[in-house]
């Protein structure tokens, strides 16, 4: 089922809107959730200039077909921005030719200046020309185009409202910049972390295999815990003071089993003594698989099933 056209609507005090239109089916809500939620930070990246004070307002294009949109307005020098969204290139109908209707129509309706900004998530087939324009004979219409693979990832890195886009930023090392997403969305307070860790690994999904945008942000939300960081202090001081490498190892073992069993009573309860024991005879790398695999553990029987995969 093809969904319609949806849009969003702010206004700040300075007399500019700005108008964000979304194109996918999975990906578009996610874009239009974060540009409601936080217009500013949005509205202030794609202008280059911060933008305060903004108000979010519902309204529509009644012409057809398009309907129900959901337009940001941003009052600002009595100008209009329109913001797209698009996962990819494709469309229909074409994207300059839908750039120039939405012009048509915003202007009659609200005869103000007019910048329309489309948003690429992805990079279209290699030799693909990326148009921003529109041109028969002698009517041309012009809009920016934002290749989110190009872009610089630190302003998204630093921003939380727009963290999410980050791992779609340029890298040279995508699981390097994947891990300082998760590291950054770790450094949140607990609730907003939750948030912000959901849209940014949707979003990741475009790019990254989703076993590995699982499995570091498992690892990252373990090593963030205040409980996680006191117990690899306390291992690494236990071994400074035996001075020896091995000593070091042993310590942060010692601990790391001290961390396994913490997790794994608040999980599925109290671990019965065997188990304790079973846990002790674990391997360093045993155990931070199994400080990786616990997280969907739901009762005692699966840590057993756990452990009879080691047999």
């Amino acid at each position: 089922m093809v969904r319609s056209p949806t849009q969003t609507i702010a206004r700040d005090n300075n007399n500019t809107l700005f108008i964000c239109r979304h194109s996918s089916i999975s990906f578009d809500n996610l874009c239009k959730l974060l540009s409601e939620k936080y217009p500013e930070p949005f509205a202030s990246w794609v202008l280059g200039t911060p933008q305060t004070d903004i108000k979010v307002l519902k309204t529509e294009l009644s012409i057809e077909p398009i309907r129900a949109d959901y337009v940001t307005f941003l009052q600002l020098q009595g100008r209009i921005l329109h913001l797209e969204f698009q996962t990819k290139l494709e469309s229909t109908p074409p994207l300059p030719l839908r750039m120039l209707d939405y012009w048509v129509r915003l202007y009659r309706l609200y005869r103000l200046p007019i910048t329309q900004v489309v948003v690429l998530l992805l990079p279209p087939a290699p030799e693909t020309v990326i148009e921003t324009a529109f041109v028969v004979e002698n009517t041309r219409h012009e809009y920016r185009v934002i290749c989110m693979w190009l872009e610089n990832p630190e302003p998204f890195l630093n921003d939380v409202a727009l963290l999410p886009l980050a791992p779609l930023a340029a890298t040279t090392q995508p699981q390097a910049l994947l891990q300082q997403v998760v590291g950054k969305v770790n450094q949140l307070e607990p609730r907003q972390r939750t948030e912000i860790s959901a849209y940014t690994q949707i979003l990741a999904g475009l790019k990254y295999n989703q076993d590995l945008i699982r499995k570091l942000f498992r690892e990252g939300m373990m090593r963030e815990s205040v409980i996680y960081q006191e117990i690899l202090k306390e291992g690494e001081q236990r071994g400074e003071l035996r001075g020896e490498q091995r000593g070091r190892e042993e310590g942060r073992k010692t601990e790391g089993q001290l961390l396994i069993v913490r997790q794994l009573t608040r999980r599925v309860g109290e671990l019965p003594q065997e188990v304790i024991e079973r846990i002790e005879t674990l391997s360093l790398e045993q155990l931070e698989n199994l400080g990786e695999a616990l997280l969907d553990f739901q009762a005692i029987a699966d840590l057993q099933a756990w452990f009879n995969t080691l047999e």
